[in-house]
């Protein structure tokens, strides 16, 4: 009879712990996401149709994780070669990277102001650990015409105001790192803001070169191995062992 009733003592911790192991894996998996693209254009010159171009090359932790595109070109504001960008995550430890990456970058928006302004390559990156979110930028060989070189790691939003005569008619704003309200951090290598609005302007609008998203990070606990493990263990002595004992001492007092 005893051990009849110790049978079903354990079978009832068995069903309990299954419970408690289904219930602790979900919410301890939800690892950060990330996301990347290399180049996005919503541009409204005077006089002529706004031009709404991209993400072009947009990948993301959820898939696709990976994308390429072979070249990009909107008339008067932008040309670009070979796009590429990707976000991942280890889901074992949680960190996400995203990274974007645009080749042989032109800027005729800016002819009129600057010259000609050209970067061999532009690239965002932007990575989540348990240790924190970073970014960074890098601009390969960047050349912005009157203005000349810039330098190829600049500081966090780092400006170039941008002028015809006297009048400032848009912002250059490199290695931009901007801090979402959810924790994430979105860098952008190469943002024009054009002033709208202002006399001479030349339009308004935004242009993005290289753009990358990710974190914070958000490891598993896998049940499995680990303090996942421990946890689970944890809990099936909290819960299965005053149950069966329970069970025991109502079958001897009967």
């Amino acid at each position: 009879m005893k051990s009849s009733l110790v049978r079903r003592g354990g079978l009832l911790a068995a069903v309990v712990a299954s419970v408690v192991l289904a219930g602790a894996a979900p919410a301890s998996a939800a690892p950060g996401d990330g996301s990347a693209y290399g180049v996005k254009v919503n541009v409204t010159l005077l006089g002529q149709p706004a031009v709404n171009v991209g993400p072009l090359a947009a990948a993301n932790t959820a898939g696709p994780t990976t994308s390429t595109v072979a070249s990009a070109n909107a008339s008067g504001i932008l040309t670009a070669g070979v796009i590429t960008a990707e976000a991942k995550r280890d889901d074992d430890s949680g960190a996400v990277t995203a990274k974007a990456t645009t080749a042989d970058v032109g800027l005729p928006l800016l002819k009129a102001a600057l010259g000609t302004v050209g970067v061999k390559t532009v690239e965002a990156v932007c990575t989540a650990t348990q240790e924190g979110v970073k970014g960074s930028s890098t601009l390969a060989d960047a050349k912005f015409g009157s203005i000349g070189a810039v330098d190829a790691n600049p500081a966090p939003n780092t400006q170039i105001k941008v002028a015809i005569g006297l009048v400032n008619v848009a912002t250059v704003v490199l290695n931009e790192q901007i801090q979402n309200k959810d924790g994430s951090l979105t860098v952008n290598a190469l943002h024009v803001k054009l002033l709208g609005g202002v006399v001479g302007a030349i339009g308004s609008g935004d242009v993005v070169v290289s753009s990358a998203t990710c974190g914070p990070a958000a490891p598993p606990m896998p049940l499995a191995s680990g303090a996942g493990l421990w946890v689970g263990l944890g809990l099936l002595g909290a819960i299965a062992l005053p149950v069966g004992t329970r069970i025991l001492r109502n079958r001897r007092t009967a």
